[in-house]
């Protein structure tokens, strides 16, 4: 199979990863090699009475939890890294109450996550699962059923650092907007978890100079259906009618709903915000640290394009360091202000305090992109 697809043109490892990452999603078991020998590990999201009793008999008492430090701390441990709980027995219901359970405290002592347990949860973030994942030791007498994907445990840190870091334009055509009739949509495959990225170029811009840019993280419930928890709505059209009225611009429209996280944690996290946590506790709740993003395939997609010198349009610091780092010339980065609203005003306090987002609210009446 690996000189088959070698010869179709495909990078063997970064196949295995993908298919991986599918079966993991899929609540499917995989089986991860390494130095440490052989784990077999799946998520906690969908596992039900039946297979939680294969995995016991399967397990023989050495199964374990696996936990990543923001989910530890929630637990009121204070951990900076990765931890698992040992489970005599694999019980759904104790498992449910220290992987999600917003009240719970830890009810035994945690130990050290090992090089196996933080590869577990390297694949759940890969997979936008809950990062909480039940990791089973093998030995060499164990019998597992041939359908099961096996990876080496290097390929999955290889393809955060390769894979993810690389886009590959497929398609693009001209897609008049409303408030900006001159616009063309180019899409790219690739970056977070290899899915398709759109580039949206607005006007005319003249890539010999500075080009106006904006990285905008797709926002489903605010984007689309106008949700007052967020300003990305705002943004969103505002930084296109803006650029359509000035010199023209390039927004990248990129697949990371949810800093990173997916919709589904995502709704999670709004649940947990409905009971009175900020937005970043809910993601600590789920186990996810401040922002899982990253944006070196955005400046491989400016790149392609023929960008190398950019004028950023955003209130967060990070992808402003992101795109210097990856070698583009920042000439300077500008503000993008949504409505402050009741639904949206402790949202955006909170990532101004806890995120460090250039955010001011004595500009709050317009949307529309400013210098400071």
């Amino acid at each position: 199979m690996t000189e088959l697809l070698t010869n179709l043109g495909d990078a063997p490892d970064q196949v295995m990863v993908e298919r991986a990452i599918a079966e993991f999603r899929n609540a499917r078991p995989v089986m991860i090699k390494g130095a440490y020998g052989s784990v077999l590990v799946i998520g906690i999201e969908d596992i039900g009475l039946r297979q939680a009793a294969y995995l016991d008999a399967l397990a023989q008492g050495a199964a374990r939890l696996v936990l990543p430090a923001a989910r530890l701390r929630t637990l009121g441990l204070d951990s900076r890294k990765a931890g698992y709980f040992p489970l005599i027995s694999i019980d759904i219901a104790r498992i449910a109450l220290l992987a999600v359970n917003p009240e719970a405290k830890a009810d035994t002592p945690v130990e050290a996550a090992g090089e196996a347990d933080e590869n577990a949860l390297e694949l759940a973030r890969l997979s936008l699962v809950l990062p909480a994942v039940l990791v089973l030791p093998l030995n060499e007498q164990t019998v597992i059923a041939d359908d099961v994907v096996t990876i080496e445990s290097d390929l999955l840190h290889k393809y955060r650092k390769t894979a993810m870091t690389k886009a590959r334009l497929i398609s693009r055509a001209p897609v008049p907007l409303d408030k900006a009739g001159k616009s063309e949509f180019v899409v790219f495959r690739g970056g977070e978890g290899m899915r398709d990225q759109v580039a949206i170029i607005v006007g005319e811009p003249d890539l010999s100079q500075p080009v106006y840019v904006r990285l905008h993280s797709a926002c489903l419930t605010g984007d689309l259906f106008g949700s007052l928890k967020c300003d990305c709505g705002d943004q969103l059209r505002a930084t296109v009618q803006w650029m359509a009225e000035n010199e023209g611009g390039i927004l990248l429209y990129l697949d990371q709903e949810g800093r990173g996280n997916g919709i589904a944690n995502k709704i999670r996290a709004y649940r947990l915000q409905a009971e009175g946590y900020d937005t970043y506790a809910a993601d600590e709740v789920l186990g996810f640290d401040l922002d899982q993003r990253h944006f070196e395939f955005a400046a491989e997609m400016l790149k392609q394009l023929g960008v190398s010198k950019v004028r950023i349009l955003t209130n967060n610091p990070v992808k402003i360091e992101a795109l210097q780092k990856s070698g583009l010339d920042v000439v300077s980065d500008e503000r993008v202000l949504g409505r402050l609203t009741d639904e949206n005003k402790s949202y955006l306090a909170t990532k101004r305090d806890k995120a460090g987002h250039l955010l001011d609210y004595d500009s709050f009446a317009t949307c529309a992109p400013r210098k400071d």
